[in-house]
């Protein structure tokens, strides 16, 4: 039996199961606030055109508007000052865009500490308990973010003093960016930084970093507490949008059980 085949054969039996890692788009989907004197992301909007009617009897459809980085959906390099002259979100190469995850869960610490960061201190110490981050794959953070997706309230947290999300320190992007194996950072949060980024250095690290040294990010995944620390892989599937820093994305993961 071929790979392919046998790969068919597991997804028809169950015994590789798909994973929906992608939140429902639609009008009332958290997104990312900036202050008021920057430049805001547009919320998903759909508009019908027609629905087996006069504007046409036999056919439903409809218009849509939507942020490049509304919902879940990938950071392509160009997103950030720093990659400006790396890929747009269409140039990615399609077959980065399937991929091995490692999923490191911090969920506990987060139910907590909702400004807790990542160290590189914390990966090291799962790579000893599982194996080395994946060479050309993702790691994904999770902390349980994702039950908040209800609420634009809850999912961006704020209060006077900004944003508490959980995120990276500026330390542990620059290790990921610089010397780790993997070609992104995939969370559940509303983008891959820390909500208290904006006071880093440098400000908003993992944008900065990583989209400087050609890497990708996932943001607003769901149900990654469904994976395996190790051996899910991951589509990731933006629209190629020619010139785009981003896009919406349906994100599914297989799983073997």
């Amino acid at each position: 039996m071929s790979t392919l085949s046998a790969l068919t054969s597991a997804l028809s039996s169950g015994s590789v199961q798909v994973i929906d890692l992608t939140a429902p788009l639609a009008a009332d989907t958290p997104k990312i606030q900036l202050p008021p004197e920057f430049g805001q992301t547009a919320g998903f909007e759909l508009e019908e055109i027609s629905r087996y009617d006069d504007r046409g009897p036999a056919w439903y459809w409809n218009n849509f508007r939507s942020g490049e980085h509304t919902g879940t959906h990938f950071d392509a390099p160009n997103h950030w000052v720093t990659g400006q002259d790396g890929d747009d979100v269409a140039s990615v190469p399609a077959a980065k865009l399937i991929a091995p995850a490692a999923v490191i869960d911090f969920s506990h610490v987060v139910a907590d500490d909702p400004d807790f960061l990542l160290e590189v201190d914390h990966i090291t110490a799962w790579e000893r308990e599982h194996e080395p981050l994946p060479e050309g794959g993702w790691l994904f953070y999770r902390t349980g973010w994702d039950a908040r997706s209800h609420s634009q309230e809850e999912f961006l947290n704020a209060d006077d003093d900004g944003p508490h999300t959980p995120g990276l320190s500026p330390s542990c992007a620059q290790w990921l960016a610089e010397e780790s194996p993997v070609i992104g950072l995939g969370v559940e949060t509303v983008g891959t930084d820390a909500g208290a980024a904006h006071g880093f250095e440098p400000m908003f690290p993992c944008h900065s970093l990583m989209h400087g040294a050609g890497k990708y990010g996932l943001t607003q995944l769901q149900n990654l507490a469904q994976l395996p620390p190790t051996g899910a892989v991951i589509i990731a599937s933006p629209l190629r949008i020619v010139s785009g820093s981003g896009s919406p994305a349906r994100v599914l993961a297989l799983v073997e059980r």
